[in-house]
């Protein structure tokens, strides 16, 4: 079954908690970062935060151009391709200077937390959610 918005914006929140930043607390130290170690995490969270609250927008505006195909899905590769059209948006905001001073990223650290972070996510959603969750398809992507 096609995920419903209400369906997708339940999994994009939980995979970004549970998988996003179990990821970032597991890996974050191996990442490179400019800078001293202990703004890895203040660096990874404010990323976590900021791709759940521009997702949530992102996922009705996603949602909108699906109903314009017949099948009212796209090809699960797209979801994956459009973490960079993500990841773009999301580095615009964090890499300026923002009032939890983390003054800027520079563009690789913030790539590799960000692109390893979204890899990971679509390896779990594609794979391991839907051998957990098997009713999770069924109930178009709703947890509850």
């Amino acid at each position: 079954m096609t995920p419903t918005l209400r369906g997708r914006i339940q999994t994009r929140l939980i995979m970004l908690t549970v998988v996003g930043v179990g990821w970032l607390v597991l890996a974050g130290p191996y990442l490179p970062l400019a800078g001293p170690r202990q703004g890895v995490y203040s660096a990874g969270f404010a990323t976590l935060g900021l791709t759940a609250a521009i997702g949530v927008g992102w996922e009705v505006v996603y949602h909108g151009f699906q109903q314009l195909r017949w099948d009212k899905d796209w090809p699960t590769i797209y979801g994956l391709i459009l973490g960079t059209l993500e990841g773009c948006v999301v580095y615009q905001f964090i890499s300026r200077d923002v009032p939890w001073q983390l003054n800027g990223i520079e563009p690789l650290p913030f790539i590799w937390q960000f692109g390893s972070v979204w890899v990971v996510i679509w390896i779990v959603v594609n794979g391991p959610l839907r051998v957990l969750f098997p009713r999770w398809r069924f109930l178009g992507g709703e947890f509850w």
